[in-house]
């Protein structure tokens, strides 16, 4: 045999363990880190997707809520773990692809993690407290034209995507709002509910029941389409702006280091929990569309993404803590 087919040899045998493992992972059970408190989106995905891939590889599928720093905090846990594919999150558009440029992490998204598979995306939307004379999002900009440094927006805290939302609303709009910050999306809409802020852009789930109840003045969504569960209110690219896209998004991440065959094995449980019939209509009524992707698209989404916001960041003057 020649050396290049000793060395092919040899590079077999030592693939073949991986390989083996793969196919036969998990043989014990999955920890699946929540970076935020239970009840929200991010925990409702996890517990729905858990549960079905828990059915798949008949291992229990264990939620760990790791909440803190705007999902930092369980984002960092899962980049620290060992990895083995034992350990992995469901994390979201603020840690991944904000919290790096606004703030010091402890984790490069793209260094630290490696990506699984985008799980859901959810859009943003606009809304106004019932005693803003604005109805659409032509009379809202000419309000705050009209107005400049007199409106306010809420947000669920600094460097959150609301918060980078009505950001890039001022850019695209060129238009003087004043940012008010909360301690998470609660505070900031039952103040809008109150009248003390003007408007705010939040996950549409968040803030349909408001809508509905005709407590809350909606205004565009950030989507490519309209939602189902509110099918009268225009997208922005409908009312003219359609570089203000805003949606969140949730994704499972693995550390970084962990075999290629057992990232491709969460990856196809993943996806295949996601294509259950059950599991897609229980996350379509929280106004969550499901994706599912390959890991390599998953990394460029999120490189994307990361990149989008850095430049929001600096060209809105956003102040850093980095």
């Amino acid at each position: 045999m020649t050396m290049c087919g000793r060395l092919v040899v040899a590079v077999l045998l030592l693939l073949a363990p991986i390989a083996a493992s793969a196919q036969e992972f998990p043989t014990k059970p999955i920890r699946l880190i929540v970076p935020f408190p239970p009840g929200g989106p991010n925990d409702i995905i996890a517990r729905v997707i858990g549960q079905k891939m828990s059915e798949l590889v008949k291992q229990p599928i264990i939620v760990d809520n790791r909440a803190g720093q705007g999902g930092v905090l369980g984002t960092d846990a899962v980049a620290k773990a060992t990895p083995d594919g034992y350990t992995v999150a469901i994390a979201s558009a603020g840690a991944l692809a904000i919290s790096p440029s606004m703030e010091k992490v402890a984790y490069d998204t793209l260094k630290d993690l490696a990506p699984v598979t985008l799980v859901a995306t959810v859009p943003e939307m606009l809304v106004v407290a019932t005693n803003v004379p604005a109805n659409n999002m032509s009379e809202l900009v000419a309000l705050a034209k009209a107005q400049p440094g007199k409106l306010n927006f809420a947000s669920s805290g600094p460097g959150s995507l609301p918060h980078l939302a009505c950001e890039l609303f001022k850019l695209t709009a060129k238009i003087d709002i004043v940012h008010v910050p909360y301690r998470g999306a609660a505070p900031a809409v039952n103040d809008l509910l109150g009248q003390q802020v003007q408007m705010t852009f939040l996950d549409l789930p968040v803030i349909l029941p408001q809508i509905k109840a005709g407590s809350l003045r909606p205004i565009a969504l950030g989507g490519r389409e309209r939602a189902p569960t509110a099918p009268d209110v225009p997208t922005t690219t409908e009312v003219g702006m359609p570089d203000l896209i805003i949606e969140n998004w949730y994704g499972m991440v693995a550390p970084a280091g962990t075999p290629p065959a057992i990232v491709a094995r969460l990856n196809k449980l993943a996806t295949d929990a996601m294509a259950d019939p059950a599991v897609r209509a229980k996350l379509a009524e929280q106004g969550l569309t499901l994706a599912g992707d390959t890991p390599e698209h998953f990394r460029d989404f999120i490189a994307a993404d990361i990149k989008r916001w850095a430049k929001v960041i600096q060209d809105a003057g956003v102040v850093t803590t980095k």
